[in-house]
Parts: structure tokens; sequence; C-alpha cells
């Protein structure tokens, strides 16, 4: 009875520690293996996703509270379900931008790779959205994404009454800097070479530069995936 208990209540205490980042299936897999999870913080490799809407702030002052609400719900569902079908763990929405990450809580071998391939359905996914959107709003909507890979810490963190379970470190704020490097080049997808060299050949890539980054000494080579049709 005391097993039946707490079992009980540890499969309550990971489906709501982490209903909000993961989908239902890894879920299950973390209730089904307590022991693959390390809540507090601890050091892992992740590939780190960031993207952002470009121009949403003019596009929004166009749109009441309600209809900006439902836009921005429709285009965080579809991008939410494509991440997390790819493993991914959406750590948090600031606005229109989303964060994520592969390869925590649970591992994932070829996180670079979902994390890429998760880029690339996102952008095929938002070219489908376009037009209903450009009548909704008068404009195209077009998303810029930065990824890399690299150590970063990883876990719960917060305060005793609200917490996240979210990512920290140079390797984070490599690929926050990505996604904004992409208006340089007036590109939508950017990757480093670290994520270049972890997913292997498994998508084309145009090489885009060597990039000065605040912070890094050495210069970073970024490029541009796709899929083999494009």
């Amino acid at each position: 009875m005391v097993n039946y208990s707490t079992e009980g209540r540890q499969k309550r205490y990971i489906k709501n520690a982490f209903k909000q980042y993961l989908s239902p299936a890894v879920i299950e897999q973390l209730i089904s293996h307590p022991e693959r999870l390390k809540l507090g913080g601890e050091r892992r490799e992740l590939s780190i996703f960031f993207s952002d809407l470009q121009g949403f702030t003019s596009i929004s002052e166009g749109l009441s509270p309600e209809e900006l609400t439902a836009l921005l719900n429709e285009y965080l569902s579809a991008m939410t379900d494509i991440i997390q079908e790819e493993g991914g763990t959406v750590d948090k929405f600031e606005g229109d931008a989303i964060i994520a990450f592969w390869n925590a809580p649970l591992d994932l071998d070829d996180h670079a790779l979902r994390a890429v391939r998760s880029a690339l359905r996102c952008q095929e996914s938002l070219a489908r959205m376009r037009p209903a959107f450009r009548e909704r709003v008068g404009k195209d909507l077009y998303m810029r994404i930065g990824i890399n890979t690299g150590p970063a810490v990883v876990g719960n963190m917060g305060s005793h009454s609200r917490f996240d379970y979210t990512v920290l470190g140079d390797a984070v704020n490599l690929a926050a800097r990505l996604e904004g490097i992409n208006k340089q080049f007036k590109t939508y997808t950017m990757i480093s070479q670290a994520t270049l060299e972890q997913m292997a050949d498994a998508f084309p890539v145009r090489e885009l530069s060597r990039v000065a980054v605040v912070g890094r000494k050495e210069p970073v080579t970024v490029y541009e995936p796709m899929f083999e049709e494009e």
C-alpha cells in the first residue's frame, strides 16, 4: 500500500513538473523510467533552438488584443507540436519567441539532427499558414531560427514557489545570437559548426560565413540548412 501511494505521487509529480514542456509520450517514458530523471541542475550537451517572428512588433500594433492572442496561439501551437514530435523540450515562450532544446531530460543520441529537422519542419509549416495569416494581418509572417549544440546547465531553476525547467550557458547564448544574425544574411534558419558536425550529413547546408560573436575569441562558422528537395 505504501509503495502504491508513493508510486502514484511520483507519477503525479513527474506529470505536473513536465506537462508544459514535453509531449505526453515523453512524459510516459519518464514515468516508466524515473531513474533517468535528474531534477537538479546538471551539465550536459544540448542542441538549443531559438526562434522569433520577423517584424512582429509592428504587426501586433495593428491587431486587437483578441486578434493578437488568437494569432499567437495558433502559430505557437503549430510550432510546439513539431518540436515535441521531434522529442524536443519547450523551455519557454517570450511573446512570439520560442526557446527549446534537445537531449534533456531524456538522452537523445541524434539531438542535433532532431533540432535541425524541427527547424526545417517549422519553416514548412509556417509557409503553409502564411497565406491565411496574410489575410488576417496584411503582411507575410516569417520566422528566424538559430540553433547551436554544446554544453549547458539544465534543470529546475527559480524560487521555492515558482520554477522553470530551463537552460543556461554560453552555448545557449550563441543559439540566441545566431537567430538574430539571420538578419545580416537575409536567411531564416542558421546553425553553428558544432550543430553541423553533430548532425553529420543529414541535411544539405550552405556555408554562410565566419562571424565574430560577442564573448567569443574565435569567429563561428555558420550554415543555412535545407531539405534535400530545396
